[in-house]
C-alpha cells in the first residue's frame, strides 16, 4: 500500500531531522539521503499529476466558466 502525500512529507521531515542531528555514521546518513531523494522524487510526481488535474473558476461577464489551472 502506498503512503499519502502527507505521510511521506512526515516521513521526509524525520529524515532530515536524523541527518541535521548528525549522530548517524556515514554508511547511515548516505542510505537516509538515498531514502530521502526517493521520497522527494514521490512527493514531486504527486504534486505534478495533481497540478495537471486542477480548474479555476473565472468568472467572464457573470458567466462562470471552468478552465486549466496553468502555472507560468
Amino acid at each position: 500500500m502506498s503512503k499519502s502525500f502527507e505521510e511521506q512529507m512526515e516521513q521526509l521531515e524525520k529524515i532530515v531531522e536524523e541527518l541535521e542531528k548528525g549522530e548517524l555514521n556515514l554508511e547511515e546518513s548516505v542510505s537516509k539521503f538515498e531514502e530521502g531523494i526517493k521520497i522527494s522524487k514521490q512527493c514531486n510526481q504527486t504534486l505534478e499529476e495533481s497540478e495537471k488535474k486542477i480548474t479555476i473558476l473565472v468568472n467572464q461577464d457573470g458567466e462562470i466558466k471552468e478552465e486549466n489551472f496553468e502555472t507560468t
